[in-house]
């Protein structure tokens, strides 16, 4: 069984365990349930050089990253360092992030939030409502298309956007419905971690472009940033090269200040 496969069958324990505990209407009932959603995809487009920052304490390819600093400190960071969004890893056992981290998150900024989470089941999208979440992440590698439109449109229904990730054409090709408003390519392969910003540059063509394009993982320079804006993407999803920094908020900055530059 591969990292990806032990993950999935962990996340079916904890659904099951936490629907036990938390019902759908307690959830439905929550003061952020009802939030009006802040546009992923326009805080996107909107810029030359869009960032979505990632807030990540540690990875089951590289262990620890950073536990120094609280979530509040390092959203903060991210939203006065130029941060076009932010991603909040919310699974424990293998990232070490928690729907704590995605509440505390939307405490302390008023930019879009991703929950970045292994989704396969609608609970987890009242959740990430709840817990005051704008976008969400379905993984088609775990999905069939019938799970992606499912989830994707009970989503949409929650006025929740949709970041779907790719990491090759097979996988894009099935997934491509209106139910979603951002494709994402993974230049990291789940099964072995290893990376490549070619995965992106090789799919970009393939996104439609009725959908922003985004590439995550790997991107440690703004050269990679600059050659993927050729190819077509509209914006860049990047965590561990600012969390195993100092401080992170800063070293986006400084990134996007290089960008610019």
């Amino acid at each position: 069984m591969n990292i990806l496969d032990q993950i999935i069958a962990s996340k079916k324990k904890e659904i099951a365990l936490k629907k036990s505990v938390l019902s759908i209407a307690q959830l439905e009932n929550a003061e952020l349930f009802n939030k009006k959603t802040n546009s992923l995809s326009k805080s996107i487009r909107n810029l030359p050089f869009a960032i979505i920052a990632e807030h990540k304490r540690r990875s089951p390819s590289k262990a620890t990253i950073n536990n120094s600093f609280s979530v509040e400190e390092v959203v903060k960071g991210y939203e006065n360092g130029g941060a076009s969004a932010i991603s909040i890893l919310t699974d424990t056992q293998y990232f070490g992030g928690s729907l704590e981290d995605l509440i505390l998150a939307r405490a302390s900024v008023q930019i879009p939030l991703l929950r970045k989470e292994f989704i396969i089941d609608e609970y987890q999208l009242l959740e990430a409502k709840a817990f005051g979440a704008d976008a969400i992440l379905l993984i088609a590698a775990v999905l069939s298309k019938q799970e992606i439109k499912l989830l994707s449109e009970f989503a949409q229904s929650l006025a929740l956007e949709v970041l779907l990730e790719v990491h090759n054409l097979e996988e894009l090709e099935k997934s491509i419905m209106p139910s979603l408003d951002l494709i994402g390519v993974n230049n990291r392969n789940l099964k072995t971690f290893e990376v490549s910003l070619q995965n992106s540059i090789d799919l970009s063509n393939n996104i439609p472009n009725d959908f922003v394009k985004i590439s995550e993982s790997g991107l440690t320079a703004t050269e990679d940033i600059n050659l993927l804006k050729s190819h077509g993407f509209h914006g860049f999803l990047i965590g561990e090269n600012f969390m195993k920094t100092d401080n992170p908020g800063k070293s986006l900055e400084q990134f996007i200040n290089q960008l610019k530059g």
